[in-house]
C-alpha cells in the first residue's frame, strides 16, 4: 500500500523524483529547515554543530591514514613516520587528525558545559543528556585506543599503565587485564585489538550522535532562559538563521583548528612521542593527552588503603578506590538530571549555582594541573582539593540547591527577554 505521508515540493526535478519515492528531502525540510527553534541562542549552541564537524573530519582523516598504517608493535612507529614523511600530503591527515581529537574534546567540553550552564539535562530532556555522556565515554574510549597507535614511548607506556589499573579488580583483575592485553604484555595483539576498535568505535558514536539529535527533535531545545517557548514569537526557523549562525561559528573554529594544524602543530605533544615504544626502558613522566587529565589527576589523588581498624585486612586498596573515583566521576553525570531538583533550569536565575559551576570549572582545572605534574608536592594537593570539591558539588551542592537555592524571576517569555 502506497504511503500517504505529506511531502514538500521542490523546484528542483531531479530532488522531487527522489522525494516522490523516498521523502529524505522533505524529512530534512521539516526537522532543519522550518523547525522551530527558540529565537534566543546564543553561540554557545553553535558547539553541538561544532562537534558534528569534527567528527566527520576525524572519521574522514582517520580512514585516509588507516590505509598507511601497520598495527604491529615492529611497524607501527616506523608506519607513522612514514605517513609524515613519504606520503603525499600525510603530514596533513597526521596533523589534522591528531590535533583534531583535541579540538573535537574542546567543543564537546564546551558543549557539557553549555548543558551545565543552562540546566539542558532537565525534564523533559534527560534522554537528551544521557545520549551526551554515553557519546562524551565512547569518545574517550576512541581516543585512548588511538593514544596507543603511534606506538611510541609515551603511548605504549601509557597504555600498559592505564589498562593495568584493571587489575585493581578483584576476583577477575588480572584475567581482565591478560584479554585487554592479549598475552601476558603490551605486545602487537594489544596493538592489533586497539586498532581495530579505534576504527569502529567512531561509527558507533555517529550512530548515538543520529539518536541524541532524534530525541532532541523530539523534545526541542533548551534555551538560556530555560523558559518553554510559549507562542510562535518565542520561536524562528532553524533555517536560515541557526543555520548560517552555525555555519559562521564553524568557520571561525576551523579557522582556529587549522592554524594550529599548519602552525603549531606540536604544541600539545609530549617529546617522548618522538622514541619508540621500548618495553625495558620506562619515561620518567608518563603524561596522558590534556582532555584526560583531570580524570588521571582523580585516579591518582587516592593513595591510602582502606583497612578494618587494628587489622591488616584491606577492604579498599587505594588503586581500586582511583579507579572506581576516575570512571564513577563521568558516569555520575549520567544521574546529574534526578541530583539537580531546581525548578529553574539556568544559572542566569539562579546565583549561588552559578557561582559553585565556576568554582567546578576551578576544579577541574586544578584537576588539568595536577595530572600533567609529577604526582609529588602542591600537585598531589591539587589533585585531592579538585577531587573533593568535584563530588560534593554534584553529590551534595546540586541536591541541596534544588531544594533550598532562592532562585531570581523568570522572564514570562522568550520573547519578552529578548525585546527587554
Amino acid at each position: 500500500m502506497a504511503g500517504s505521508a505529506k511531502t514538500e515540493k521542490f523546484d528542483n526535478k531531479t530532488i522531487q523524483w527522489i522525494n516522490d519515492r523516498l521523502p529524505v528531502f522533505s524529512m530534512m525540510q521539516n526537522e532543519y529547515g522550518k523547525f522551530p527553534t527558540p529565537r534566543n541562542f546564543n553561540y554557545f549552541w553553535n558547539f553541538g554543530a561544532i562537534a558534528m564537524a569534527m567528527l566527520g573530519i576525524m572519521i574522514v582523516t582517520g580512514i585516509f591514514l588507516a590505509m598507511n598504517y601497520v598495527p604491529t608493535g615492529s611497524m607501527a612507529f616506523e608506519s607513522i613516520e612514514r605517513m609524515s614523511r613519504d606520503v603525499n600530503y600525510g603530514w596533513l591527515l597526521r596533523y589534522t587528525h591528531m590535533n583534531g581529537a583535541s579540538f573535537f574534546f574542546i567543543a564537546v567540553y564546551i558543549h557539557i558545559f553549555r548543558g551545565l550552564f543552562y540546566g539542558s539535562y532537565k525534564k523533559p530532556r534527560e534522554l537528551i543528556w544521557i545520549f551526551g555522556v554515553v557519546i562524551m565515554l565512547l569518545m574517550m574510549a576512541t581516543a585512548f585506543m588511538g593514544y596507543a597507535l603511534p606506538w611510541s614511548q609515551m603511548s605504549g607506556w601509557g597504555v600498559t599503565v592505564i589498562t593495568s589499573l584493571f587489575s585493581a579488580v578483584p576476583l577477575v583483575g588480572d584475567g581482565l587485564v591478560t584479554w585487554l592485553w592479549g598475552g601476558f604484555s603490551v605486545d602487537s595483539p594489544t596493538l592489533n585489538r586497539f586498532y581495530a576498535l579505534h576504527f569502529l568505535l567512531p561509527f558507533l558514536i555517529c550512530a548515538v550522535v543520529f539518536v541524541h539529535v532524534w530525541a532532541l527533535h523530539v523534545t526541542g531545545s533548551n534555551n538560556p532562559t530555560g523558559v518553554e517557548p510559549k507562542s510562535e514569537k518565542d520561536t524562528i526557523p532553524f533555517s536560515p538563521y541557526y543555520t548560517t549562525k552555525d555555519s559562521f561559528g564553524t568557520v571561525v573554529f576551523l579557522v582556529l583548528f587549522m592554524a594550529m594544524v599548519f602552525f603549531a602543530p606540536l604544541l600539545l605533544t609530549e617529546p617522548d612521542h618522538f622514541k619508540q615504544f621500548d618495553p625495558m626502558q620506562t619515561p620518567s613522566h608518563i603524561v596522558p593527552e590534556w582532555y584526560f587529565l583531570p580524570f588521571y589527576a582523580i585516579l591518582r589523588a587516592f593513595t591510602l588503603d582502606i583497612s578494618i581498624p587494628f587489622t591488616h585486612i584491606v577492604l579498599l586498596t587505594a588503586k581500586l578506590q582511583g579507579v572506581l573515583a576516575m570512571f564513577g566521576s563521568i558516569l555520575l553525570l549520567l544521574f546529574l538530571p534526578w541530583l539537580d531538583t531546581s525548578p529553574v533550569r539556568s544559572a542566569r536565575y539562579r546565583p549561588v549555582y552559578k557561582w559553585c559551576l565556576m568554582l567546578l570549572i576551578a576544579a577541574m582545572a586544578a584537576l588539568t594541573y595536577a595530572g600533567a605534574k609529577p604526582p609529588e608536592g602542591a600537585a598531589v594537593w591539587f589533585g585531592r582539593v579538585g577531587t573533593f570539591y568535584y563530588f560534593l558539588h554534584f553529590l551534595v551542592i546540586v541536591p541541596w540547591l534544588g531544594k533550598n537555592e532562592k532562585t531570581l524571576p523568570l522572564p514570562k517569555s522568550i520573547h519578552e527577554e529578548v525585546e527587554d
